[in-house]
């Protein structure tokens, strides 16, 4: 029972001092923003040999939990991407302050002059699980937006977020906004997650970035609004006016670049037109690559497949697997796509205009593709300079959630002694 209440006290410390740092942060000038993401910035890069210090004990705690290779290759972290985090950092210092944008104005007959601005949302809870670089994007797209966030790490990067925070905290502190802005829960007990799901006293929204189970236990038991980001059940659809060339890079690229991101293809669907050429080819290029094909009937004969499962279909690997099967036509892999997808992203590959205009129309992913890579579904790809994650649900933001996606608006009228008859 001590532990439960410590959890609580602790908690319910970090939400008021998150609510008191983000009436602060409300009308912060975008110069101090941008000042606090450059100074951490620089201490990314300062505290480089720290960093993977501690990432190498994160990595030791994860293989002792026999975390998958492509967990681990969340977690890790070399020179390249902690330079790839304060150049993310930079960018996100770098992109107008959308706090105060005026979204629209008008006047109306009566005499009113009305604006719809952006304002932040307040306190923002960020529960996510092993890739320790979402520390540095959460908290500074949430900064950014003017927002105070309170971050719940996995277990597996519990050192490596903790130094990437520090960094956070002493940008704060060179632009002299207060340190409670960004605020990292410091326990890995998971009673923890329980107490931020019905802080609605403190926090005005969570988003969860992780695996199936950690969404579906904040959708189950939050009482605070929840941005979900649901597992990415990629598909890409090959259909018979692809471009060979094209498609083997863009298969292959969306499988194997990276592996454990929620942007990597674990579905390949093929028209029944090309299945004996590009489709075999398309295989068997999967299989050289060592990527574990799981094939439906008309695919298995193919050398090197494994024979499907009802299981294959709608499953998130994040690892060198991929289900692939035969369709009779677009619509079959429209319909495929709607049953077993989760709306995260979602890709043709065709020369053919109507082809992919009917893709686009028919389905409602919140990243649909054409003749490109699913590993683009990233909001540093979609110039956002980072993201907090991939939101698909249809409520205010959709795809990744950058700074702008994490602000609301309200509206200002202003009259002169004006009546309403």
């Amino acid at each position: 029972m001590k532990d439960i209440i410590d959890i609580h006290a602790l908690m319910a410390d970090l939400g008021a001092r998150a609510r008191a740092a983000a009436a602060e942060l409300a009308f912060a000038p975008a110069a101090a923003k941008r000042t606090a993401l450059e100074a951490a910035a620089k201490a990314v890069l300062s505290h480089k040999a720290r960093i993977l210090a501690e990432n190498a004990t994160d990595m030791e705690y994860g293989r002792d939990k026999e975390l998958t290779p492509a967990m681990l290759d969340r977690l890790m972290l070399n020179e390249a991407r902690i330079e790839a985090i304060a150049a993310g950092l930079r960018a996100v210092a770098a992109q107008p302050d959308p706090v105060g944008q005026v979204m629209a104005e008008w006047d109306m007959p009566s005499g009113l002059h009305i604006r719809r601005v952006r304002t932040p949302l307040g306190v923002i809870g960020v529960i996510y699980e092993s890739r320790p670089n979402v520390t540095a994007d959460a908290g500074a797209l949430c900064l950014k937006a003017g927002n105070a966030v309170i971050l719940r790490g996995g277990s597996e990067s519990f050192h490596s977020s903790g130094a990437l925070h520090d960094c956070l905290v002493a940008g704060l502190a060179k632009a002299r906004l207060p340190e409670d802005a960004i605020q990292r829960v410091p326990t890995r007990d998971r009673a923890a997650v329980s107490e931020m799901l019905t802080m609605t006293k403190y926090i005005d929204v969570i988003v969860p970035r992780g695996g199936k189970g950690l969404v579906g236990l904040v959708q189950r038991e939050a009482r605070v609004p929840v941005f979900a980001h649901l597992e990415g059940i990629v598909h890409i659809y090959v259909d018979k006016a692809a471009d060979p060339a094209k498609a083997l890079s863009v298969v292959l690229n969306a499988k194997t670049r990276r592996t454990g991101i929620c942007g990597a293809a674990e579905c390949l669907l093929i028209h029944k037109d090309v299945a004996k050429s590009l489709g075999a080819d398309l295989v068997a290029a999967l299989v050289k690559a060592g990527v574990r094909v799981h094939a439906d009937k008309a695919l298995a004969r193919l050398p090197g497949t494994i024979p499907a499962t009802a299981e294959d279909w709608g499953r998130e690997y994040l690892d060198m697997d991929i289900a692939a099967k035969v369709v009779g036509d677009i619509d079959s892999a429209i319909e495929h796509i709607r049953t077993f997808g989760s709306g995260h992203t979602d890709a043709i590959l065709t020369e053919d205009d109507a082809a992919a205009a009917r893709f686009f129309e028919r389905l409602d992913s919140a990243i649909l593709m054409r003749n490109a890579s699913t590993q683009f579904a990233d909001g540093g790809e979609f110039g956002m300079g980072a993201e907090i994650g991939i939101a698909t649900g249809k409520l205010h933001a959709r795809g990744p959630v950058g700074a702008e996606q994490l602000t609301s608006f309200k509206y200002l009228v202003e009259g002169d002694g004006t009546l309403r008859a």
